[in-house]
């Protein structure tokens, strides 16, 4: 008998939050776009020995944008990587479970913050400087790194303030 939880042939679960549902859908915008982009220069420059400059970097910036958008969107549903053996040893003592589970959150809130704030410092330096094709801000590529640090920082302050536990994503099974 295989245990759903580490059955990876299930579907994805569908979104529950508006959240979700506008990431999911910004994702998807993004990969329609960059795959459309992609195509049309592919057949310009193989069909006819041309080519559209910005679809690189185009796609490019989208990737980012999309990459980021999947991290922040990942959080609330439990799909990032995590080491939970401890955790799932500590499970059935309360007390430590709970400690361990705001030490987690703390150290998110913290590298949260440290990408935050080199996310922020690279748009900064961004807002002089242009792209070399399409002439966007290239403050336009670290944007999406502050943002994503930003949104997982106080979703992970939320659940440290209503103490939420730790979701162990497998019944606690140590592996």
């Amino acid at each position: 008998m295989t245990n759903p939880a580490h059955d990876t042939h299930l579907p994805p679960e569908p979104p529950t939050s508006r959240f979700e549902h506008v990431a999911q859908a910004l994702m998807a915008l993004c990969l329609g776009v960059m795959a459309v982009a992609v195509f049309i220069n592919v057949v310009l420059r193989y069909g006819f020995g041309s080519g559209v400059a910005a679809s690189e970097e185009l796609s490019r910036l989208l990737f980012v944008w999309m990459v980021f958008i999947g991290a922040a969107a990942a959080y609330p549903r439990g799909e990032h990587m995590a080491f939970t053996s401890l955790a799932g040893l500590l499970a059935k003592r309360p007390l430590a479970f709970a400690t361990l589970t705001a030490l987690i959150r703390l150290l998110v809130i913290a590298a949260c913050a440290m990408l935050a704030w080199g996310g922020w410092q690279q748009v900064i330096v961004g807002l002089g400087s242009h792209s070399v094709v399409m002439g966007y801000s290239t403050a336009l590529l670290p944007l999406p790194a502050f943002l994503c640090a930003t949104a997982i920082g106080v979703m992970a302050l939320i659940e440290l303030v209503q103490r939420k536990p730790l979701h162990l994503g497998h019944g606690a099974d140590v592996e």
